[in-house]
């Protein structure tokens, strides 16, 4: 159901917008996770790391449809907080225009780099055949991520937060599902995994598409709507670009890093993949908490509502603080059982990978939350200059910092590259937020009528 985010009590519509996409969350990473538990479980330690190997990878692919999710819904919900129902149908119809291009293009480069990539990471032999053969149906089905994602969005943007739980209940549990028949009935082992997220994705697309179609005709307006506006292509390239540049960096980051994990065997990597897991499901939902302040504060900023998005920002820590910690404390006291979900059997050397990974990063969750937070202000009210510049201190520091840490002190120095670099890129985007620079500098094309 669309929804209107710029009445009411700032609080209770930012906590009940958000609890369904944190419900949304749940199954999302249900959903990722699906992938490694069964691999893990049914297939062995080998197949656990094939699985995490090629994750990196796919992440790429995944910031690409988070960044295009996050830039069309804050332009959309600009509009839509502005009242400006042709130019919202204007933009869901060129966004998925656009976007089919992008994912096929994706899709053919893709495929094309794929060997390369896992050659320069250093990918076990042992494990080399499983993980590209997981990686290549996973891009082929990339066209449907790319498209659900930008779905998502939309709702997200229209303030409605349900629609896109019902559709990740239903494609998640369709996942395990087909997991568990290719798996165990059909004996695919890896490829079966790839196989059941194309298939639930690709249906799921497909549904959403429809849904969405049938939601923005309710909107109603004096004229007639153009099906592709540059104009608004490029207003949502403005946002989408950088937020997928940001996403990019994170999974960027995380590629080196894996490369230096690949170096000390697949037992290290099925612990590694284990732990970052589990840590993604956190941030993961932190992110999804952020994307709902950010829907808030551009709906808000389209229609004039400053204050409100300083409510908004006190109503975020909270949520933040709520989500965070009690995560920090699993993490932390509880590893063991928590790692033990994607495997019984895992060698001593993967669950004390796993370990260490959870021990150093697990109690900054409330650091990396807070700057999602901060992000999610400047994002929603598209100020892209200091949006870019924290996150590109987040993923310089990390990288380089890998490396020195990882030279000077082994394996478990890779982990500490996590937390210095949250805190470093949260300073810098507390500092760009409370300098008011999101809202100073208030363009005037916000109330500017679109061609």
């Amino acid at each position: 159901m669309v929804k209107d985010l710029t009445k009411g009590s700032t609080g209770k519509i930012l906590w009940l917008f958000a609890l369904p996409l944190l419900g949304s969350v749940i199954f999302q990473q249900m959903y990722n996770m699906a992938d490694t538990v069964i691999a893990g479980q049914f297939i062995g330690e080998d197949a656990l790391s094939a699985v995490g190997s090629s994750y990196p990878i796919t992440m790429i692919f995944m910031a690409v449809a988070l960044g295009c999710n996050l830039g069309c819904s804050v332009v959309i919900s600009r509009h839509f907080g502005a009242k400006h129902y042709k130019e919202v149908r204007e933009c869901v119809t060129t966004i998925l225009t656009a976007i089919s291009a992008v994912g096929i293009f994706l899709t053919i480069v893709g495929i094309l780099i794929s060997v390369p990539i896992m050659n320069v990471l250093q990918t076990p032999a042992n494990i080399f055949d499983d993980a590209l053969a997981y990686l290549y149906i996973y891009i082929g089905g990339f066209l449907f991520v790319l498209l659900y994602n930008v779905c998502t969005g939309i709702f997200s943007a229209l303030g409605d937060s349900k629609t896109p739980l019902y559709f990740l209940i239903a494609s998640s549990l369709g996942n395990i599902a087909l997991d568990l028949v290719f798996v165990i009935c059909f004996n695919m082992g890896v490829a079966g995994l790839a196989w059941a997220t194309f298939i639930a994705q690709g249906i799921a697309a497909i549904l959403c598409i429809f849904r969405l179609f049938h939601a923005i005709k309710k909107l109603t307006f004096e004229g007639t709507a153009k099906f592709f506006s540059k104009v608004l292509l490029v207003q949502m390239c403005v946002v989408a670009i950088p937020s997928v540049l940001q996403q990019s960096f994170v999974s960027v980051g995380n590629l080196f890093i894996q490369g230096l994990v690949n170096s000390y065997g697949s037992q290290v990597i099925a612990g590694y993949t284990s732990a970052i897991k589990l840590n993604t499901f956190v941030v993961t939902t932190l992110t999804t908490v952020a994307g709902a302040l950010s829907s808030f504060a551009a709906q808000n900023m389209g229609a004039g509502e400053i204050g409100r998005i300083k409510k908004g920002m006190t109503s975020g820590i909270f949520m933040v603080l709520t989500v965070a910690i009690p995560f920090s404390l699993l993490y932390v006291f509880f590893q063991e059982p928590a790692l033990k979900i994607f495997a019984q059997d895992l060698s001593p050397m993967a669950l004390s990978t796993g370990s260490n990974f959870l021990t150093i990063v697990a109690p900054f969750y409330v650091v990396v939350g807070l700057k999602l937070m901060y992000d999610a202000v400047l994002r929603g009210t598209e100020s892209m200059i200091p949006f870019m510049a924290a996150t590109f201190a987040d993923l310089l520091i990390r990288v380089i910092l890998c490396y020195i840490f990882n030279a000077i002190i082994g394996v478990e120095g890779l982990w500490l590259s996590w937390p210095v670099g949250w805190i470093i890129s949260t300073a810098m985007s507390a500092f760009f937020y409370y300098s008011g620079i999101w809202y100073k500098h208030k363009s005037s094309h916000l109330h500017k009528e679109t061609n």
